[in-house]
C-alpha cells in the first residue's frame, strides 16, 4: 500500500493506493507509522484531488481498487453516475437499482464507502434533501456540495503534499 496525505480545503485527507489504483480516503491524518516513504504512487489521484478543489475538474479519471459485496459495489458505481454538484436520495438510488424497499442499505453501503470525494457520496441526501451523515462530519458534506454548486469560491492555493509513504506487505 501506497499512503499520502494531503492538505486541502476541507483538512488534511490521507489517500491509500495500491497497484491497482486509488483504494481509500481518510478525512484526517491515518498513514500507519514506520514504513518507508514514497513520492511517487499517489501522484496521479493528488494531482486530480487537487484540481477538484481548485474547481478545474468535475470528473476523476484514474483507476479505483474498490472491494466490497455485489451490492455495495453495485451503490458505488451508481454514485459515480451522479453528476457534479447534483444529489440524489437514498431512496432514488435504491430504485434505480431496482430494489426500491432498500433506502436503507443504500445508506449503509453509502456509509461504507472508502473513497469518498471521489465517489461521491455526499451527493446522497434525505428523502427531504435534508443532508445525512457523512464520515467527514455534515459540515464537510455541506463544503463539498457548496463547492460543487458554486456557492463558494474555490481555493486556488495549491494544496501541499505533507507526507507520503510506501507500506510493505
Amino acid at each position: 500500500m501506497y499512503f499520502a496525505v494531503m492538505d486541502t480545503p476541507v483538512g488534511e485527507l490521507t489517500l491509500a493506493s495500491t497497484s491497482k489504483g486509488l483504494s481509500a480516503i481518510h478525512f484526517g491524518r491515518r498513514v500507519p507509522q514506520d514504513i518507508g516513504l514514497d513520492r511517487e504512487a499517489n501522484r496521479t489521484f493528488i494531482k486530480q484531488i487537487e484540481e477538484y478543489f481548485q474547481g478545474r475538474r468535475t470528473e476523476f479519471d484514474f483507476p479505483l481498487d474498490i472491494e466490497g459485496t455485489p451490492f455495495q459495489v453495485a451503490v458505488w458505481h451508481e454514485l459515480l453516475q451522479i453528476p457534479y454538484g447534483q444529489t440524489r436520495t437514498y431512496g432514488e438510488l435504491a430504485k434505480k437499482l431496482g430494489k426500491p424497499g432498500a433506502a436503507r442499505a443504500v445508506g449503509m453501503a453509502n456509509h461504507d464507502n472508502r473513497i469518498p470525494i471521489v465517489v461521491p457520496c455526499h451527493r446522497v441526501v434525505g428523502h427531504d434533501g435534508s443532508l445525512t451523515g457523512y464520515a467527514g462530519g455534515l459540515h464537510i458534506k455541506q463544503q463539498l456540495l457548496s463547492h460543487e454548486r458554486g456557492e463558494c469560491k474555490p481555493d486556488r492555493a495549491q494544496p501541499k503534499i505533507i507526507q507520503t509513504r510506501k507500506l510493505f506487505l
